[in-house]
């Protein structure tokens, strides 16, 4: 993904970010209402691009580039962020920074909506209010909507698996006190991306990714600020009480949707300074929408 320059142009896009000249280039179970702002900020290391699980390394990163505007906004975080970016309906993808996975919080509530809304309309309401509010209560009657606690993990993780996650695995037994069973499934940033790029594609999904652009006003923060932005946030506190914020959702681009995941977690444990980090690399993003290549469904 390069700037606009026309001497060192080279253009990097999520179908084809290798090869130029054979380089070998590369929620949540308790949101409470967190703390007070304060800006944060992490070390840089180079992208990754694969489809599936395989990918190559990325060791350069052109000046102006996605890759080396992300590098710079590293190296003035103090925490960890990650980043992992495919087009709709496709395969390639490109991820980015230090962070890479983590527990997913209420970013789980989108394909526990779609398993209970396909299991029974009637909790359509429910949906409503566990994704454009984060309701934990109604979150968790559509958990109990699905059945004992074995087979509502086998709903959510059947979704997972019809959006491309081939991986992620929904808990059955509660690992905190303070903290609801699926919330604490374990979601890669990779794994997000890929699901968010099928989801739209899913049958009977369409009324979950509708209520994922009819966020409240007060979660309307990092993907929140693109105005076209499909997503669902997702944020907790570690044992130690450092917060964890990360957000994934669908955009739009010059040539189709592209299903973005990211995540902070800054050193000051804060709240408000993971979703400030979460507003910078939205920035960043936005900046550089014309680089990347969008999708459509087949």
């Amino acid at each position: 993904m390069m700037n606009n320059g026309r001497r060192h142009r080279v253009r990097v896009t999520l179908t084809a970010l290798t090869g130029v000249l054979a380089l070998a280039l590369a929620g949540c179970g308790t949101e409470t209402t967190p703390p007070a702002p304060t800006p944060s900020a992490v070390p840089t290391t180079a992208p990754s691009v694969g489809s599936g699980t395989g990918g190559g390394a990325v060791s350069i990163a052109i000046p102006g580039s996605l890759a080396a505007d992300f590098g710079a906004l590293q190296q003035g975080t103090r925490g960890s962020i990650g980043l992992a970016i495919t087009p709709v309906g496709g395969a390639q993808l490109v991820s980015f920074g230090t962070w890479t996975t983590g527990p997913a919080w209420s970013t789980i509530k989108v394909p526990l909506a779609v398993a209970a809304v396909r299991n029974n309309a009637a909790y359509a309401s429910s949906a409503s209010a566990a994704i454009t509010a984060s309701d934990n209560a109604a979150a968790d009657t559509l958990w109990s909507s699905l059945g004992n606690a074995t087979t509502a993990a086998a709903a959510v993780e059947e979704v997972l698996r019809e959006g491309g996650d081939v991986g992620t695995t929904v808990p059955t037994t509660r690992t905190r006190a303070d903290a609801s069973v699926f919330g604490q499934a374990q979601w890669s940033l990779a794994d997000q991306a890929r699901f968010a790029a099928q989801l739209p594609c899913l049958p009977r999904s369409e009324r979950v990714v509708g209520l994922m652009s009819q966020i409240i006003p007060s979660h309307r923060w990092g993907l929140g600020a693109i105005g076209s932005a499909e997503f669902k946030g997702g944020w907790g506190p570690d044992e130690s009480g450092k917060y964890l914020v990360r957000q994934f959702g669908l955009i739009d681009s010059p040539t189709g949707r592209i299903a973005i995941a990211f995540a902070a977690q800054p050193d000051s444990g804060s709240f408000t300074d993971g979703m400030a980090m979460l507003d910078k690399m939205t920035t960043l993003i936005s900046g550089h929408l014309s680089e990347l290549t969008g999708g459509h469904c087949p």
